[in-house]
């Protein structure tokens, strides 16, 4: 995950909760950070999931499959 990315949606997070709020443009640019770290996030636990293994207790390892398959 970017850092600067994360660091600046927390900076806008921070300034909205002041007095002087976002300004109509700091509130988009907040928006499409934050659909961008979903997005990144989304991609990187489907990654994550695409590992994992299931050890049944005879000792067979079968890859994790999406619900309904």
């Amino acid at each position: 995950m970017d850092k600067d990315l994360i660091e600046r949606i927390n900076q806008l997070a921070r300034k909205s909760k002041t007095a002087e709020g976002l300004t109509d443009k700091e509130k988009e640019e907040q928006k499409l950070l934050r659909q961008k770290y979903l997005q990144n996030f989304r991609v990187n636990f489907k990654n994550t999931l695409s590992s994992v293994v299931i050890v049944d207790k005879d000792g067979n390892r079968k890859p994790l499959k999406p619900k309904g398959i």
